[in-house]
């Protein structure tokens, strides 16, 4: 048995939560080399790094793996929202299932699926944090009326704004998972009262955070931090001087190992320096590629699929061209010609079985390399 002991450097996983417009975003920018996939367009006006602007589930789940499996890429993983991401996911979990919304399932099945698929994103993201990278997810608050089961009354409290309903089912796995919740709000520090001593009123107030558990609202930490800060990065900014190591597992033995695949890169783009594949070295001698210039889908395609076409190089008559082979509609019928949940269901939904096909189908038509 190999036991350790002492502290463990590695990166964390921080959730940062709060009202609209307090500078979650703002606060997130100021972790380490940060990179946002930014789902709800809140970044515009801060000067980040940011991956392409997500338009379906898989997608978000690809960036997710590009991140993973390119280092030097980043040193701190930013989802800017959790909330809004987790809308991609019940539309995924719909369009999966041909279901016009959550509630179609009955029985409350919809929720135990988002909650699951939720899981295997968490377990995504853990595998990030073993290569060394920070994970932030930002979040919006919601207010909620809670009552204990041993006290007599209720009282509001805040939580994680992850659906009304579901949060009993994704916002608890959020938690656990995270190593460090903090929740940002606006305290007030002076309160008025008229002459006769009745009527109050607010003054003024100043932005805060939150590091450990209250009736009122959640939050927690493990790095021994006061139970309120002001909501400024600098009070926290310690925690991350360090530069974690991955975590390097012992690698299992392979009866007959199969070359890497190479997987297409992710764009990022800055400011000032327009979007640039990323290259990536590699031993093996390089072979002629199928096509020389980046395809563009048609304007007329959806855009969940265009965007993962865009992101892995895929042509329209690629898409016909596996659609034909597997039987679901002739070669020449267009792609905007096909049902809705058909594309959202199998092109979209099992996007990664898709791009196997038409890699298979570009191997097979490729020169061999002499």
């Amino acid at each position: 048995m190999e036991i350790t002991r002492g502290k463990i450097q590695s990166a964390k996983k921080v959730v940062v939560y709060g009202p609209e417009g307090i500078g979650k975003s703002t606060f997130a920018s100021q972790f380490p080399d940060p990179l946002f996939i930014d789902t709800e367009g809140s970044t515009k006006d801060l000067d980040v790094a940011r991956a392409p602007q997500i338009s379906s589930w898989q997608m978000l789940l690809e960036l997710v793996d590009e991140v993973k499996n390119t280092p030097g890429l980043c040193k701190t993983l930013v989802i800017d929202t959790i909330d809004w991401a987790e809308q991609y996911c019940i539309q995924a979990i719909c369009d999966k299932h041909q279901k016009r919304g959550i509630e179609d399932f009955g029985y409350g099945n919809g929720y135990v699926y988002v909650k699951e698929e939720f899981g295997r994103f968490l377990n995504k993201l853990s595998e990030v944090i073993d290569k060394g990278i920070n994970v932030v997810l930002t979040a919006h608050a919601q207010m909620r009326k809670f009552e204990q089961p041993d006290e007599m009354g209720a009282y509001d409290r805040y939580e994680l704004k992850l659906g009304k309903k579901t949060s009993s089912q994704t916002a608890p796995l959020v938690k656990e998972w995270a190593d460090m919740v903090l929740f940002a709000n606006y305290k007030t520090y002076a309160i008025a009262v008229d002459d006769k001593g009745k009527k109050h009123k607010a003054q003024g107030g100043t932005r805060v955070m939150y590091t450990s558990h209250h009736p009122c609202w959640d939050a927690k930490n493990r790095a021994g931090l006061p139970p309120e800060l002001p909501f400024d990065y600098q009070e926290i900014a310690f925690i991350f001087n360090h530069t974690p190591e991955p975590v390097h597992k012992k690698p299992v033995p392979e009866v007959n190992p199969e070359p890497p695949v190479q997987q297409p890169t992710m764009e990022v783009s800055n400011k000032e320096e327009g979007p640039e594949p990323r290259k990536e070295k590699n031993s093996e001698p390089p072979r002629p590629p199928v096509s020389t210039e980046k395809p563009e889908p048609d304007s007329h395609i959806p855009k969940a699929l265009r965007d993962l076409m865009n992101q892995y190089f895929v042509s329209e008559p690629e898409i016909q061209e596996v659609v034909a082979l597997k039987g679901y509609f002739p070669e020449n019928t267009p792609i905007e010609n096909y049902p809705d949940d058909f594309i959202n269901g199998v092109l979209v939904g099992a996007w990664p079985q898709v791009y196997a096909c038409i890699k298979e189908i570009k191997e097979k038509q490729s020169i061999p390399f002499n």
